[in-house]
């Protein structure tokens, strides 16, 4: 039995307007088993002062790609699976020292399943990391965001795509990701930045296509996350009935109202657009990116803008894999900049991700969730910058930070 008591300065439990505490939180096996001002110590538990810190429920993205290198992506695409599945663990564990103790992996570009591997050798403990949700592939339409054979030349007909044109070919793809053991479905319905041949502003899956992807996956019982753009790209996805936007790059109020009404959750990546426009300005954007984000940069951030001032469910999401996961963190800057207030995007990342993820043991501080704990100097509901302050990461029970390791690699 492992044991050990946090002791906390201050605390946001994942749902609350405001902190609480001082607080105690008693840990076992991996469980919070009490909060409170004062809690009994389990034999042989270790205490852990946080005082000086406020202490969160882990941080959960909900968009990233262990297995990308958007600097390179035409040739990271050609490595092995292995060399996919461990570059993708060491991404995982090195995000995790951020506070991010769930991860959902929106899909890899390999014949194999690499991250379906990696998720399962995490879940098993061979390998330590991070939680790991995981949608095998970006199923796609010939020439549209997730087919990548725009990279090479005509006559190199390369496995590194999921592309399917018309209904029973994307049913197959489909049933091909349930087999192969993915938790989500991904899918594109409209263009990308990074890839080339394709446009953001041009829906790319026929309705009947899309409604077939999404009904096969309810048959299966995967929820679907879309890259969509395009506000008539939006408005499809809502009506087909995924579960999360991603990007929803020119996303319009009407969009907003669908997906508020149907109760599908927007992620909107915005770190991602930051990292895109300081690109373009210093000349070094993939080049067929330039045309497109040049176009339509002004417009993402106006859509950005119009989510954070809806009644929208907002999810935390980076998109890491197209940028550094070293920036990662800064997504909670780059919503309230967007006018999220910091509840929200605290939210975001904890409570409302987890309600996303179908998962009631993870992103919140109550007896009998999962211990995933973060702590960081300062109060994040002021000064949202205080994320990226975090110097202690528990998951599972198991420290995998403390601030004492920083003071020693001073």
């Amino acid at each position: 039995m492992s044991a050990s008591v946090l002791r906390c300065g201050a605390m946001f439990d994942g749902v609350s307007a405001e902190l609480g505490g001082p607080a105690e939180i008693a840990v076992r096996d991996g469980v919070i088993v009490a909060i409170g001002s004062s809690v009994s110590r389990p034999d042989g538990a270790e205490v852990i002062d946080l005082s000086e810190r406020t202490v969160s429920p882990g941080f959960i993205d909900t968009h990233v790609h262990l297995t990308m290198d958007a600097a390179d992506l035409a040739r990271q695409t050609l490595e092995s699976a292995a060399t996919k599945a461990l570059t993708g663990l060491a991404r995982a564990r090195e995000y995790l020292r951020y506070g991010f103790t769930t991860l959902r992996d929106l899909g890899t570009m390999d014949p194999e399943f690499p991250t379906v591997d990696l998720r399962d050798a995490l879940t098993a403990g061979l390998v330590e990391g991070p939680r790991l949700v995981v949608a095998g592939h970006v199923l796609s339409a010939t020439g549209a965001h997730g087919d990548l054979g725009g990279f090479y030349g005509s006559r190199w007909d390369l496995p590194v795509s999921a592309v399917a044109d018309g209904v029973a070919a994307i049913r197959r793809l489909v049933r091909r990701e349930h087999a192969s053991g993915a938790d989500w479905i991904k899918t594109a319905n409209a263009g990308g930045y990074f890839s080339p041949g394709d446009d953001p502003a041009r829906v790319t899956w026929l309705d009947d296509e899309m409604e077939a992807l999404c009904a096969t996956a309810r048959l299966l019982g995967h929820p679907v996350a879309v890259h969509t753009g395009a506000p008539e790209a939006c408005k499809q996805a809502v009506r087909a009935g995924v579960r999360s936007l991603e990007h929803a790059y020119l996303i319009d109020e009407e969009g907003i109202a669908l997906a508020v009404r149907a109760g599908a959750y927007l992620v909107p990546t915005m770190q991602m657009t930051r990292e895109d426009l300081a690109a373009l300005r210093a000349g070094t954007l993939p080049e067929q990116a330039v045309w497109k984000f040049r176009r339509d940069h002004e417009a993402i951030l106006r859509s950005q803008r119009l989510v954070a001032a809806s009644d929208a469910r907002v999810v935390f999401g980076t998109d890491c894999g197209m940028f550094p996961f070293s920036h990662g963190i800064l997504e909670f800057q780059a919503m309230v900049a967007a006018g999220l207030s910091e509840l929200r995007a605290l939210q975001a990342a904890t409570s409302v991700a987890a309600e996303m993820l179908g998962r009631d043991d993870i992103g919140v501080l109550r007896p009998g969730a999962r211990a995933d704990v973060v702590a960081m100097a300062g109060n994040p509901l002021d000064d949202i910058a205080a994320t990226a302050r975090v110097d202690f990461v528990m998951h599972d029970g198991a420290v995998y930070r403390r601030p004492e390791d920083d003071d020693e690699a001073a």
